[in-house]
């Protein structure tokens, strides 16, 4: 993550040109307020949108500039004696109203957690919705049970508060319904706040760890990798932020909370007044309480949970909204301009957090003002071709380039540029009403039961205007024109043909694509055995495994066909996995792939582990270098243009 000297003076460059370029558009490129009222508002709005869209970029390349060898070193797991007693620790898995069979998985990682040297390991069961059948699932696991006698009403906040005040360990982990994590995730965190003791024992200026994060991860393609064909080239959307800023925050003490795969200072919580009840995003707000109370907090890089990221439209959207306003209303609880218990470093990281909740209505203004201007001639930038080629350009190709270079390469600066549009239509209203105070306060799980319905079409509908008008104002704009007419007007031309890339995504991204398995495939090669309907045993290797399937190959034929019973073992941990299964799939090579029809609890819950315990390394770490934008956009005009074809054949010919 830590920037070469040739990238660092690559960065200062752009900063500078870049200011250079800002302070000319505010002294010259205004145009007069007595020639156009609603040209001279929109000018001045989309003035501060370039200006603040900028400073946003200054303050992430202002934390790679500090990211240095010091703090990859810190980002180090720390090497514990093995004699060192570990502190004990309650672990809160959060449920409202998920299903049983996910949150049957998540109780069942957490119970196989290795533990620390001397470490008592208490997992309980958080359930907001009292329901007799998680009272089972945590007495058929061993686990504790808390409900919640009264009605709750402050959701996941009030669940938590009311489970701590029955706990008492003086660590306390929590993690989502739907958030499975690994074996190694104690390991790989509890000695992060070992390490802070010993530091705070030999020097007292030192301050203690309130919280770690490790990243949001999940074992499922999102809508944008999924709906875009980009699961084996794209990274999760939320990657960028989770392994690369929220690490960069990280570092200098001010990492976000994100909800969930977290572990926390007991003393923390306490010192920071509990989780906070007033929000929508109570994990934003109580991290920036623990920073007030002069704790410090961290991000890890490398995933120790996994989860289930929701694929329709409507779903992801208003999972953005709430955390929109969330965002907005802590904002203001907490005052994070101008809160003189947060260092300056904390109120930067902040208040970038919060300007990217207004990205999407500056998203929003830059897709129209080219538009105004080439359909009815709306000037919001009075300026001279050539000075403004002099003066944007330069900045302009050389800030987009360092902002996409990082040693992580998570994701390119066109694909944030196509997610902001996504969301762009939805969010900016939410992010204005909230900020004069129209509030939201009503809670509601997202949900992850992923699905797309027809009525969905239906959000692409703003995109479908937006698209029209950008090719409207694309073919009125150079009508006509030829020669040094073109070339004067290439600076519109260019915007409007970016937003219309990033239009014609969005369109795609609304339309969705059909979603034909039930279950997620985790690559997982395992050794075991399969047993024919002759009694005959032959050595196999998986491939991938499902929570009801998996497809193997064998080093020779096993004369299998589709339709057989077998039986079967899998060799994992120094445990065998057995089960019965139907064979549905040949394919060449000796390749099979089988639905498991039979497994006893025991077997179901080893079968569990080997899919959920690590990352579905079936999905991309990082972004591929060589699919580029417009390789992903022909990809997908294909696609389109195919099934559309398939639909009026099929009407035809019915």
């Amino acid at each position: 993550m830590q920037l070469k000297l040739y990238k660092k003076v690559l960065s200062i460059l752009a900063v500078v040109l870049t200011i250079i370029y800002l302070i000319w558009r505010i002294f010259f490129t205004i145009p007069s307020y007595q020639h156009h009222e609603f040209a001279f508002v929109f000018a001045i709005a989309l003035l501060v949108s370039e200006i603040i869209s900028n400073f946003t970029a200054f303050i992430l390349i202002f934390l790679r500039l500090r990211f240095n060898k010091k703090h990859n070193n810190e980002l180090a797991l720390p090497e514990i004696s093995q004699y060192t007693k570990w502190p004990d620790i309650d672990v809160i898995i959060v449920t409202h109203d998920e299903e049983i069979s996910l949150l049957q998985k998540t109780v069942n990682a957490a119970a196989n957690m290795t533990p620390g040297y001397e470490q008592k390991v208490n997992i309980v069961i958080a359930d907001d919705g009292n329901r007799l059948a998680v009272e089972k699932l945590a007495m058929d696991y061993h686990v504790k049970y808390i409900d919640m006698p009264e009605k709750n009403n402050a959701a996941k906040a009030g669940n938590i508060n009311h489970a701590l005040q029955q706990l008492s360990a003086p660590l306390v982990a929590v993690f989502d319904a739907d958030m499975i994590p690994f074996k190694t995730v104690l390991l790989h965190s509890i000695p992060y706040f070992i390490k802070n003791d010993y530091e705070q024992q030999e020097d007292e200026n030192i301050k203690k760890l309130g919280f770690l994060q490790t990243p949001q991860s999940f074992y499922n393609a999102d809508i944008f990798q999924y709906n875009l064909f980009s699961e084996k080239t794209a990274t999760n959307e939320q990657d960028f932020f989770s392994r690369d800023i929220n690490v960069l925050n990280g570092s200098n003490g001010a990492a976000i909370f994100t909800g969930s795969n977290a572990v926390f200072s007991r003393d923390a919580i306490n010192d920071a007044g509990g989780f906070p009840e007033k929000t929508l995003t109570e994990d934003f707000e109580l991290g920036v309480r623990i920073n007030m109370a002069n704790y410090t907090s961290m991000a890890t890089e490398i995933p120790e949970s996994s989860g289930i990221t929701p694929m329709d439209v409507k779903s992801v959207i208003k999972q953005r909204i709430r955390w929109a306003r969330g965002v907005t209303q802590s904002a203001r609880n907490i005052h994070i301009f101008f809160n003189r218990k947060l260092p300056f470093i904390n109120r930067m990281i902040l208040t970038n957090v919060y300007l990217y909740w207004w990205s999407f209505m500056r998203r929003l203004l830059f897709i129209l003002a080219p538009i105004l201007f080439a359909i009815w001639h709306v000037q919001v930038v009075d300026a001279n071709f050539w000075v403004l080629l002099l003066f944007w350009a330069p900045g302009y190709f050389l800030l987009h380039y360092v902002m996409g270079m990082s040693n992580t390469n998570i994701r390119g600066e066109r694909w944030g540029e196509i997610q902001e549009t996504f969301f762009a239509p939805y969010l900016w209203l939410p992010v204005l009403l909230e900020t004069f105070g129209i509030k939201q306060t009503k809670f509601k799980v997202t949900d992850k039961n992923n699905g797309q319905s027809t009525r969905a079409l239906l959000y692409g509908v703003p995109y479908l205007i937006l698209w029209l008008l950008d090719v409207w104002a694309l073919i009125v704009f150079n009508y006509g024109k030829w020669g040094s007419e073109i070339m004067y007007g290439a600076v519109i031309s260019f915007w409007l043909l970016t937003h219309l890339v990033n239009l014609t995504f969005s369109l795609y991204l609304a339309w969705g694509r059909q979603i034909n398995r039930k279950f997620e495939r985790f690559a997982r090669e395992i050794h075991g055995i399969i047993i024919n309907n002759d009694q005959v045993e032959s050595v196999i290797e998986t491939i991938d495994v499902s929570d009801r399937g998996l497809s193997f190959k064998s080093p020779g034929p096993l004369l299998l066909r589709i339709g057989d019973h077998v039986m079967g073992t899998l060799y994992y941990n120094d445990e065998s996995i057995q089960f019965t299964g139907i064979i549905r799939v040949t394919y060449s090579n000796n390749k099979y792939g089988l639905s498991i029809e039979n497994m006893t609890d025991e077997n179901q819950n080893k079968f569990y582990s080997l899919i959920y315990d690590g990352q579905n390394m079936s999905l991309p770490w990082k972004q591929d270098a060589w699919m580029t934008i417009y390789d992903a956009l022909l990809i997908n005009m294909i696609y389109h243009l195919k099934n559309s074809w398939h639909r009026i054949s099929t009407k035809r010919n019915g």
